[in-house]
């Protein structure tokens, strides 16, 4: 008995020494924490008072833990704008800081999901995998930092990649009415980027919830998704959240091109972007501008836009290309928000509501589109099949306008209507249907060539199909030069163009 006493004595003693040990370990201190008052609550916004060293950009944490940034820092109170809901919220209720900026999720397990601005999943996938957050406002790579463009970002848009291409790392808007297809020319480039080792952002700011869970299904159906993230801010989220979100999906897109690797990234769109903007700044009573939009209107997007670029060796020679879309008001390309981004960015695609209506898509208006960069970065096989294609398809469209006054035209312009038509017909594409790169050199040779001349405009798109389909059986090596980024030969060019008649042959023969 003796023993298992001082056993039990022993073991007691060891106990209470190591807690005797902790409590030593415990520094006691004081730490203060600033606690205010929600003064005011409005449609997106609060005012609060007791937060006197609250920084400019800090998170503001409410009631049910939901989250404000500090947006106005004035004398008496401070401008929070709001990321949730406020209907549980009240004047009165409690306020404290966080002490940190606004933060997202960054990581390799973001690809496949669709998730919020503050990182929270909306595909109903559980939560997301990450182990680090990053600040949504950072500052743009300084000029030294950048590389210039020199790689193309394939669209496998035949009008685009011929007429107007886009390198990566550039900045090119698309612009247009409602319902001409800009979002469909978005997810057309997306999904072009399959195997091509590109990941892809879609920033949905503002728009119909039902519209965007159709593009995630097609995203899905397509086998897009793997390398794809989603962020949306939809039509019924806060004002705040839906500003916030460009610049979330800008840093989530940053991680990947910071490794080296090259990302593209969509905004649909940023008039809605600049609509909430201007709805915060004048709930907060920031001084109004034209339109009624604040002063600060284009710093806003083009600290945004700035961040896309092509990144130099030394920083592992990522890339970030951007594709802002932004929808214009009866063709009004000379808008406030408009010029503003087509000032910032580096070209612009526009597309037109009549060409929509003729059944022209992709409704690519050529005379008043342009590259300011992805001429540089355009494959040597379309500089020497394409390079006077948009001059001769702009004279084209002048021309056919001319003729329809029923003037009396020679031989030579009847003969450049007659070719112009067909250019327009191997130009259109329907949506969801990328065409690759070395079957629309094929069409744009044959149809240069004049091997369309003979075939009426109803029977083009099945030419064209034809062309693509001997051209991939019969040169495959020739197929491969193309894309490697070869020069196109005298030789490539004559055994596509054999390849082309090869199957309008046959495709004559069938109809005889």
């Amino acid at each position: 008995m003796s023993n298992d006493a001082d056993e039990l004595s022993a073991v007691l003693g060891q106990t209470v020494t190591a807690f005797e040990q902790a409590l030593a370990d415990q520094s006691m201190a004081l730490q203060s924490q600033e606690i205010g008052t929600v003064t005011y609550l409005g449609n997106g916004i609060a005012r609060a008072i007791g937060l006197p060293n609250v920084q400019s950009e800090e998170l503001i944490r409410f009631p049910g833990d939901r989250l404000g940034v500090a947006f106005n820092l004035d004398p008496g109170e401070v401008g929070i704008i709001l990321l949730d809901g406020s209907d549980a919220l009240k004047s009165g209720c409690e306020v404290q800081r966080t002490g940190r900026v606004l933060d997202t999720p960054v990581g390799e397990g973001l690809l496949g999901r669709v998730v919020d601005a503050k990182g929270q999943p909306l595909d109903d996938r559980g939560l997301v995998a990450t182990l680090e957050r990053r600040p949504v406002e950072r500052p743009a790579p300084a000029i030294m930092d950048r590389a210039p463009v020199t790689i193309p970002l394939q669209t496998g848009i035949k009008v685009i990649d011929a007429l107007i291409p886009i390198g990566r790392g550039q900045r090119e808007l698309i612009l247009g009415d409602r319902q001409t297809g800009k979002t469909a020319i978005a997810l057309d480039t997306i999904l072009n980027q399959k195997d091509k080792d590109v990941i892809c952002v879609y920033c949905a700011i503002g728009q119909r919830s039902a519209a965007v869970a159709k593009l995630i299904a097609e995203l899905r159906d397509r086998g897009a998704m793997d390398y794809c993230i989603v962020v949306v801010a939809s039509g019924e989220s806060p004002p705040g959240l839906q500003y916030i979100t460009p610049y979330a999906a800008t840093t989530i897109a940053e991680y990947f091109m910071e490794q080296g690797r090259d990302v593209l990234i969509i905004y649909d769109d940023l008039i809605q972007h600049a609509r909430a903007y201007r709805e915060l700044s004048l709930l907060l009573r920031r001084p109004p501008g034209r339109e009624a939009f604040p002063g600060d209107i284009f710093y806003i997007h083009a600290r945004l836009l700035e961040r896309s670029t092509h990144l130099s060796p030394k920083l592992g020679g990522g890339s970030l290309t951007s594709l802002p879309i932004v929808e214009t008001e009866a063709g009004n390309l000379s808008a406030y928000i408009p010029t503003n981004l087509v000032s910032i960015t580096d070209g612009q695609i526009y597309l037109t509501p009549e060409l929509f209506q003729k059944g022209i898509l992709p409704a690519v208006d050529v005379g008043k589109s342009v590259s300011r960069v992805g001429g540089k970065a355009q494959l040597p096989a379309y500089r020497a099949v394409a390079g006077d294609l948009r001059l001769s398809y702009s004279q084209f469209e002048e021309l056919e306008a001319f003729a329809r006054f029923g003037a009396r035209l020679d031989e030579s312009t009847r003969q450049t209507l007659d070719r112009g038509r067909r250019v327009r017909e191997v130009l259109k594409q329907d949506a969801y249907n990328p065409v690759p790169v070395a079957e629309q050199i094929a069409i744009l040779l044959a149809v240069n060539q004049g091997l369309f001349d003979a075939l009426s405009t109803e029977q083009i798109a099945e030419a064209e199909q034809i062309v693509r389909q001997k051209v991939t059986e019969l040169l495959p090596d020739v197929c491969q030069r193309i894309r490697s980024g070869e020069k196109l030969s005298e030789g490539d060019r004559k055994a596509l163009l054999d390849a082309a008649e090869l199957g309008l042959e046959g495709m004559r023969k069938d109809e005889r």
